[in-house]
């Protein structure tokens, strides 16, 4: 009875994870995390195939698709050893996460800079991801 009890509440619990997996906030967070771990292929899994990247200050598009997302991320990745990503404001609405970010080691740089990113997620992968520099 105890194994019995033990096994649905571990059913459940693992179909609660995958529920959670499902919504924006977790997609948006295991695609920081794998960043953050250098993980290229896991980085690149949470991306929709006709993703979008689009840069807030010019409204222009400056990569569409999965190709010319890890055409961006795969050189920024290797020339970049110890990027890292610090979330200091998180904002959810909906289907949409915005992440005020501070990185460090882009390029080697050890000074950090901030960005603002806007995901869309669509269903479980992000198809939207719009940049904020400061000018």
């Amino acid at each position: 009875m105890r194994l019995l009890l033990l096994a649905f509440f571990s059913s459940c619990l693992l179909q609660l994870a995958v529920a959670q997996n499902s919504a924006p906030e977790m997609v948006v967070q295991a695609n920081l995390d794998a960043y953050n771990a250098h993980d290229l292929a896991t980085f690149m899994s949470y991306f929709s195939e006709d993703v979008t990247l689009v840069d807030f200050n010019s409204g222009k598009i400056t990569a569409r698709g999965i190709d010319e997302i890890r055409a961006i991320y795969e050189p920024y990745f290797k020339a970049s050893p110890q990027l890292h990503s610090t979330i200091l404001k998180r904002l959810v609405f909906d289907n949409k996460v915005i992440d005020h970010e501070s990185i460090t080691g882009a390029r080697g740089n050890p000074e950090a800079f901030e960005i603002v990113l806007m995901y869309e997620v669509c269903g479980d992968k992000i198809c939207k991801m719009t940049v904020i520099r400061k000018l």
